[in-house]
Formats: structure tokens, sequence, C-alpha cells
């Protein structure tokens, strides 16, 4: 199962629901203004470059905050993304072993199960052969 975490209003929210829909990947959607810590510990957990990988240092809401990331706690941190939760970058996809933070045409494809992936390969090189 794949959780989605959504922003409201967000075009690249609504892309990723629809290509996991298109792809028939059931998912539960929640909205990231709604994250608890637990959630964030989870989210943060899975990421393979850390903080860098779900925030976003462009945004509005990360530079009126004004805060170094460096020097924090961690708990700081989990308390201040889940009182911020518009510094991250959406969506965030995830399910048991992977994450995707916003939505990538190419990346988002590591959600399509196994045997799916494998057999879009196997087309793929059947056609340039």
């Amino acid at each position: 199962m794949v959780t989605i975490y959504t922003a409201p209003n967000c075009l690249s929210s609504k892309k990723a629901k629809a290509w996991l829909e298109e792809n028939n990947i059931l998912y539960v959607e929640r909205r990231i203004e709604n994250l608890t810590i637990e959630e964030v510990k989870l989210i943060v957990g899975k990421t393979e470059e850390g903080l860098s990988e779900i925030i976003s240092t462009r945004s509005n809401s990360y530079k009126k905050l004004e805060f170094d990331i460096e020097a924090a706690s961690i708990q700081k941190l989990f308390r201040i993304i889940c009182e911020n939760p518009n510094f991250l970058r959406s969506p965030i996809i995830m399910d048991k072993k992977r994450l995707l933070s916003g939505y990538n045409e190419t990346e988002i494809r590591r959600f399509l199960p196994r045997r799916v992936r494998k057999f879009l390969l196997e087309q793929a090189q059947l056609s340039f052969s």
C-alpha cells in the first residue's frame, strides 16, 4: 500500500494521484498540513539524503522561518516540520521501502509492482531489437 502526502491546490499532488489511479496502485491520501510527529519520523527515516530530500528550501514558508536547520536537535526539527508543513515538498509518496518527494514522471515508476516494471523493461528491450 502506498501513502501519498498531498498539499491543497498542488498540481504535482494532483498529477501523482492521477498517475497512481491510472496504474491501479492503491493508496491512502494524507494531507501534509495534518502530519503527526510519528509520520514525520517515518518520512525522514525513509529518505536517502535526509531533510534536504523533503524540504523545499525555495518555498516562502521556509524562507520566512529563518531557522538554522543544521543547528537544531532532531526532536525540534520534527516539531517545526509539523508546525510548518508548507515548506515540505509535495507530494511525498511512500510505501514500505521507498520514498519520493515531488512529482517526477520517471521516478514515480518505482511504485509499480516489480512484475510490471520487469514486463515494461522486457517490452522496451524487444522494441530496440
